[in-house]
């Protein structure tokens, strides 16, 4: 299968995952509590940690306006999804180069993986891009610094759902690597 229709397909999916079921759903992670924040995991961004390391900055830079843009569509957030995607679409390169032991011209036709990385090395990966995308997506949103507990509750709340989605779907849509002796 092509990388540009692979690419594709799992753009829709997670797109469809996030718009259909994500998005119609609140999380509390406590019982209702007055004060604590109602979020919404957000795995899009998922999208653009996947994609092949060679993607040129611009090509991220374009289909993470894509993405933010087609999630602000459902959520009728006003560009804020494309602005926090398209950032973490530019950092996206230099966070691999601080993580990779190799430049990433060495790793030719190979996309950001578990499989590739490894767990530890993939989880600080997306964790640290799923964190700033959930901190400038919320600092949009609340526009506010006046409560900065609340604001950093939800933060902190809906990165760690998030990653935790991702790690669910990982496990369930990617192909495991053997283990060896």
């Amino acid at each position: 299968m092509s990388v540009y229709l692979k690419n594709f397909l799992r753009f829709t999916f997670i797109l469809l995952i996030q718009v259909l079921i994500l998005n119609k759903i609140a999380l509390r992670w406590w019982a209702q509590p007055a004060g604590f924040p109602v979020f919404t995991p957000f795995i899009y961004p998922l999208f653009i940690l996947l994609l092949p390391f060679e993607t040129p900055v611009w090509a991220l830079l374009m289909l993470g306006f894509i993405a933010g843009i087609s999630v602000d569509t459902f959520m009728n957030t006003a560009g804020m999804h494309a602005c926090a995607t398209v950032l973490i679409a530019y950092l996206r390169t230099n966070v691999l180069n601080a993580l990779l032991p190799k430049n990433l011209s060495e790793y030719p036709n190979q996309s950001p993986s578990v499989k590739n990385m490894n767990w530890m090395p993939f989880l600080v990966y997306a964790s640290f891009l799923i964190l700033l995308h959930h901190t400038i997506f919320f600092v949009l949103e609340l526009w506010s610094v006046s409560n900065i507990g609340y604001l950093l509750l939800k933060i902190f709340a809906s990165s760690i759902t998030s990653v935790l989605f991702i790690i669910v779907y990982l496990l369930l849509f990617t192909r495991q690597v053997n283990a060896r002796s």
